[in-house]
This record gives C-alpha cells, sequence and structure tokens, in this order.
C-alpha cells in the first residue's frame, strides 16, 4: 500500500504543476499586442468614421427676393421673387482620427470637428416669380440674378440663425447616446480638431 502511494507522488507533482501553469497561462498577456481600450477605441472610430458627414439639422426658408436693374430713361426693370430652400448643418466625422478619442478616468472624450454648413440650395419646385415690372427682355437675368443672390443669403441666414450651434446640440441628442450605447461610457464632446495634445478641462 505504501509503495502503490509513494508512485502516485510524481503523478500527483505533474498534475499539481499543470493546473498552476494553466491558471497562470490564462493571466498571461502578449507584451506585443495591443491594449483591450486601443480595440475599442479603433472599432469605435470606425463606426463614427463610417457614419461620413452626419446630417444634424435642416432650416428652411421662405423669402420675397427683388431683383433690379436701374435704367437712365426708362422705368427700371424689376422682377419679385417668392424663394424656398434649404440649409443643412452637419459634422464631418471622417476627419476624426483615433488620437480624438480619448479616456480620462471612466469618461469618453471624443474631440468632434467644428459644425458646418454642409449643404444650402434653392427649392425651385417651390419657388416662383410673384411680380414683374418693366421686365420685357431682361426678365430672365432679373429672375438668375434673384436666385443666385437668394441663394448665398440663405447660408447667411442660416448662420445668423445659430445653425452651427443648434447642430451641436442635436449631435450632444444624436450621436452621445449612440457612443455610449457602444462605449459603455460616459461621453463628453470637444470641438475644433487641432494637431497639439488637447487636454480636458
Amino acid at each position: 500500500m505504501l509503495l502503490k502511494l509513494i508512485r502516485l507522488i510524481p503523478l500527483f507533482l505533474v498534475v499539481t504543476l499543470a493546473v498552476y501553469a494553466w491558471e497562470k497561462l490564462k493571466d498571461f498577456k502578449n507584451p506585443f499586442s495591443s491594449g483591450e481600450v486601443e480595440v475599442t477605441q479603433s472599432s469605435l472610430l470606425q463606426q463614427i468614421s463610417s457614419m461620413g458627414k452626419l446630417e444634424l439639422v435642416r432650416y428652411n426658408f421662405r423669402d420675397v427676393v427683388e431683383s433690379r436693374i436701374k435704367k437712365d430713361l426708362l422705368p427700371d426693370a424689376k422682377v419679385l421673387l417668392i424663394v424656398s430652400g434649404e440649409a443643412t448643418g452637419c459634422l464631418d466625422l471622417t476627419k476624426i482620427r483615433l488620437g480624438d478619442i480619448t479616456e480620462k478616468d471612466s469618461i469618453l472624450v471624443v474631440h468632434l470637428p467644428d459644425p458646418e454648413i454642409c449643404n444650402y440650395k434653392i427649392d425651385h419646385s417651390k419657388s416662383k416669380v410673384y411680380d414683374t415690372e418693366y421686365a420685357f427682355m431682361d426678365e430672365a437675368k432679373l429672375v438668375d440674378n434673384a436666385f443666385q443672390k437668394a441663394e448665398n443669403q440663405i447660408a447667411k441666414n442660416a448662420q445668423e440663425m445659430g445653425i452651427l450651434e443648434q447642430t451641436k446640440k442635436s449631435a450632444e441628442q444624436i450621436l452621445k447616446p449612440f457612443i455610449e450605447n457602444v462605449s459603455k461610457k460616459k461621453v463628453v464632446f470637444l470641438y475644433a480638431l487641432k494637431d497639439e495634445k488637447r487636454e480636458l478641462r
């Protein structure tokens, strides 16, 4: 009986060493591999970048625009247009790089590009000539000038009415919950991408 127990000692030692080695190997981390946070950030960056230019706000406009040609001997030629148009505020998420996504304690800080007016245009199907006076052969030129003036005014009006700030607010309501759901962290947005190191203040 004692002899059998002595014979089992080497087997017992081998099993014990195998269990010990297995437990250590489970906790072993390859020093050359990327950390878990880096993988998460890379995956998150890909999902954000895939959204491209994210349209967050759309302003609709309706205005009366006048186009006039002054004449010396004849009455001025004039056209009045009722113009409908729209301007869209967006974030160009393709500008974000891995360094723009950082962690501070339990907070994920995402540096976003400044909002921009990515599109503004006249809806010609909803615009029309309201009135003309002494236009005659100049009507087509007057109408073209009026539409050009109206289109430029759309972008200016949208900016004056706060479309860029509204784009930021919409990002908080739409984009922020998405990133928090993916990252499982509280998210803070900072704006204006820069090359130098940025600190959370």
